[in-house]
């Protein structure tokens, strides 16, 4: 069971986006004076859309993005402490963590386009890292693309576990239609949740096999789970 974080089971993008503009002028000398749309994005990616929007020379990736993602990290740590005053936990998503806690053979992480460390923070600013293994998961840190990030956390979850993790039983929570996307290239299973950007249609049309308003009604996350873990092949 992989869960996204932002927007899926919290809300800290005032935070956020104050670590990001530190992190992008603290690397190019530049202000972060346009943005991109996060959703489904991971850092590195946005870091280079933040540069194209920004009209800011990207240098070399192997020198400018470790540094950016390195500024980020930093940045991130020293805004913590603000996550749960700034921020806030979605509804329905600790009582949804919980319920898939209890459900048999299951083991569940997180596939986010953030680094691990903010990752970690985000989730224990409300309490819900206890939920997560986050050592099989997938990050934003890792640069690459959603999509193998699915696959890899699935092949990490079969080594430390020592069992099997079907591709058809592979569910992905998330609330964005390219995170809906990177499930069905990445062989996992979409359960979408509009509480994010993305309507409903879009989620559908994207591929999502469940759509759901928010996490609040954790039986119907159930059911949908259950559902579509268990559709065909």
């Amino acid at each position: 069971m992989l869960w996204n974080i932002d927007f899926t089971l919290v809300d800290v993008a005032r935070v956020t986006r104050a670590a990001y503009a530190e992190a992008f002028e603290g690397v190019t000398g530049e202000p972060l004076v346009y943005l991109a749309p996060m959703a489904g994005r991971t850092d590195s990616e946005l870091f280079f859309e933040f540069l194209a929007r920004n009209d800011v020379p990207a240098g070399t990736e192997e020198e400018t993005l470790p540094e950016f993602v390195e500024a980020l990290g930093d940045a991130f740590a020293r805004r913590r402490d603000q996550l749960a005053d700034q921020g806030r936990c979605l509804p329905g998503a600790r009582e949804a963590l919980a319920a898939v806690a209890e459900l048999e053979d299951t083991v569940q992480t997180a596939v986010t386009g953030t680094a691990m460390a903010n990752a970690v923070a985000k989730l224990a600013a409300f309490g819900l890292d206890s939920y997560l293994d986050v050592s099989i998961g997938g990050f934003g840190s890792e640069n690459y693309p959603k999509a193998s990030l699915i696959q890899f956390t699935r092949m990490r979850a079969a080594e430390a576990h020592q069992a099997s993790f079907p591709e058809r039983e592979t569910v992905y929570v998330t609330d964005s239609v390219r995170d809906v996307e990177a499930a069905v290239i990445g062989r996992a299973r979409p359960v979408a949740v509009a509480s994010g950007s993305s309507t409903g249609r879009q989620l559908r049309e994207a591929g999502a096999h469940h759509v759901l308003d928010d996490l609040g009604d954790t039986a119907s996350l159930l059911r949908a789970v259950r559902d579509t873990g268990n559709g065909p092949g």
